[in-house]
């Protein structure tokens, strides 16, 4: 065995795997549930996060049941965040589709408008505090996980994110950013 291969690759682990596997088979659709996965798609994830497991089992550093509880659940938590996303896509319906009365065209309409000026005014922001904003609402990530993407302190993360909704509000009421006075 290398420096760099895992220490506990190979039937090793797979035998471990199954086995924690088949002592508590419910225990990843619970995880799911736990992490606020519907029930009805709970199953689907721990299927989908076992897959996963056995495909990326090699990369599993020891097989002691601790580490291996542990990496299935950060397995499973990806997983779930990843039908999260999924599911958030494709529940967007086009404006079109969504218009069912022509008499309330004009609030559509209307909507609409505030729905692009939001965007633009979003695009217009600078990236130091567009990308924090957006992965915080968007991607739902925390200061502490926003901080570890962008290689800076949990505390710039939280400063960037207000400072992004400030210039958003600003712009919403109709001042140019940056243009309201500080007493």
């Amino acid at each position: 065995m290398s420096v760099h291969e895992p220490a506990n690759s190979g039937p090793d682990a797979r035998s471990s795997f199954v086995t924690m596997i088949s002592g508590q088979p419910d225990r990843l659709r619970r995880r799911s549930i736990s992490l606020g996965v519907p029930p009805d798609d709970a199953q689907d994830v721990a299927q989908m996060a076992l897959l996963r497991a056995w495909r990326s089992i090699e990369s599993l550093q020891s097989a002691e049941p601790g580490q291996m509880c542990s990496w299935l659940d950060r397995i499973a938590r990806n997983t779930a965040i990843d039908l999260a996303r999924q599911q958030a896509r494709s529940s967007v319906v086009p404006f079109e589709e969504s218009i069912e009365d022509p008499k309330n065209f004009s609030r559509e309409s209307e909507v609409r408008e505030i729905l692009d000026g939001a965007l633009l005014a979003i695009k217009d922001l600078p990236e130091t505090l567009r990308v924090p904003l957006i992965l915080n609402v968007a991607d739902e990530l925390t200061a502490p996980e926003i901080a570890d993407r962008l290689q800076i302190s949990a505390a710039a993360v939280r400063q960037r994110i207000s400072r992004a909704r400030k210039r958003l509000i600003e712009c919403r009421d109709g001042a140019s950013p940056g243009s309201a006075k500080h007493s």
